[in-house]
């Protein structure tokens, strides 16, 4: 009887094992949330229990943080031109939903400067919009993830070349 019992011990350490490598080169690539990394290694790993465990041994080494994730991530999106409303959305899908660090660092003209660049960039200066293209101009920005009051600051300025600002 010991030596079934060694035997699904040595079999549980291998899955673990094989589980935690495949975590690792996941996360060599790039940060990944906890949601992520589970069901991407939910296709090769079976057993739940081993899965909960690589996932918690990780997290307690310091190699999978949703905090550093949603940061990351945060930025990126930031940098590529999405608004709060579509990073916060998109970082709940991947389970994370404390507000990341670099979303609490900007203030609210960031994001008017940001959507204001977004509209430019997109249809460039047009002054004298009917109403029918300020709401064509606006749905863009709002799939973008810019809330009302930033997608009016832009349409505002829609007439001149939106000011370089740091954010």
């Amino acid at each position: 009887m010991r030596e079934a019992s060694s035997e699904s011990e040595q079999a549980a350490g291998k899955a673990f094992q094989e589980a935690e490598a495949r975590a690792l080169r996941l996360l060599g690539r790039r940060e990944h949330s906890r949601l992520e990394l589970w069901h991407k290694l939910s296709r090769k790993v079976s057993d739940e229990q081993i899965l909960s465990e690589v996932l918690d041994h990780l997290e307690n080494q310091g190699w999978l943080d949703d905090a550093r994730f949603a940061d990351v991530y945060a930025r990126q999106r930031m940098e590529i031109g999405y608004g709060p409303l579509r990073i916060r959305a998109e970082l709940e899908q991947r389970g994370v939903s404390d507000q990341p660090q670099a979303l609490e660092a900007v203030d609210e003209d960031y994001w008017c400067a940001l959507a204001a660049r977004q509209r430019y960039q997109r249809f460039g200066v047009t002054p004298d919009m009917s109403w029918k293209e300020k709401g064509r101009q606006g749905r863009f920005l709002a799939q973008r993830g810019f809330s009302m009051g930033q997608i009016d600051a832009a349409l505002a300025g829609a007439g001149e070349e939106p000011k370089e600002s740091e954010g």
